[in-house]
């Protein structure tokens, strides 16, 4: 609100203070509803009196033409508050309205789909609790929260064993995920018993070739494919038996969902 409303909105001016109004927001096409929360907050700091009737909630699909929430309050608030309460609301749509459309995608198979940290600078625990509305799983919310072994670590260590032993020294119960780019490096990780195993770029052989060592492994590690993932590829990656797909385009490629709030009654 401070972006957008800075000092004031001059141009509510024009309405008289005293102006209440109705309004609706609705949904012009099919969508997961994600951000109701963010929405509210946008008009509950702006002004108390706004009244939001929410007729669906977090995680519902919605078909094209549907009628979200209904609004009563001072027609200068609802007016002010319009445009940042529906970015919220379109943008985390978006990402849960993708997400469903990957985990429908894996529907049949014990594959679950995960979210990065390709998230917009500011809005990640939004984005996150999106994908969440659409059906699929939280992956690390940041640096903190677990050990991702890159190709840039394991340079810098000397190999896959010696970077996963520092982890574990020096972040003793941190879980531990490698990144590997061939099933030579599949075995090292194995080895190593790293918690997860990410599978990045691999052919569809190849990742099943992954699964059949890790099942043989004394200790198996869960499995995350990534990268060349679409929505046309998805269904092939989750049959080759890999535990989770991670999808950066669900919070990177958003595509916002097309709503609009309409003035339905003045008084």
């Amino acid at each position: 609100m401070r972006e957008d409303i800075g000092p004031g909105d001059v141009t509510a001016r024009l309405i008289a203070a005293d102006t209440h109004a109705r309004a609706r927001v609705l949904c012009r096409e099919a969508a997961v509803i994600s951000g109701t929360a963010w929405f509210d907050e946008t008009f509950r700091q702006l002004e108390a009196a706004v009244q939001v009737r929410w007729q669906v909630a977090d995680g519902e699909r919605v078909a094209a033409d549907t009628v979200l929430c209904e609004l009563a309050g001072p027609a200068r608030a609802l007016l002010s508050g319009e445009r940042t309460a529906l970015n919220f609301l379109q943008l985390l749509s978006a990402t849960a309205t993708a997400t469903a459309r990957y985990v429908q995608a894996v529907a049949g198979t014990a594959c679950r789909i995960l979210d990065t940290r390709k998230t917009l600078p500011g809005l990640r625990t939004a984005q996150k609790y999106a994908v969440l509305c659409g059906g699929g799983q939280n992956h690390r919310m940041g640096l903190y929260d677990m050990v991702l072994v890159k190709e840039n670590h394991i340079a810098a260590a000397g190999s896959i064993a010696a970077a996963v032993a520092s982890a574990r020294t020096l972040a003793p119960g941190v879980p531990i995920e490698v990144e590997t780019e061939n099933l030579d490096e599949v075995t090292a990780a194995l080895v190593a018993q790293c918690e997860v195993i990410m599978l990045d770029e691999f052919a569809l052989e190849d990742l099943r070739r992954a699964v059949a060592l890790n099942h043989a492994a004394p200790r198996p590690a869960k499995l995350e494919a990534s990268g060349g993932v679409s929505l046309e590829r998805i269904g092939a990656i989750a049959a080759t038996g890999v535990d989770f797909i991670s999808v950066g385009g669900l919070t990177k490629h958003v595509r916002a969902i097309d709503l609009s709030m309409r003035l339905v009654e003045r008084g």
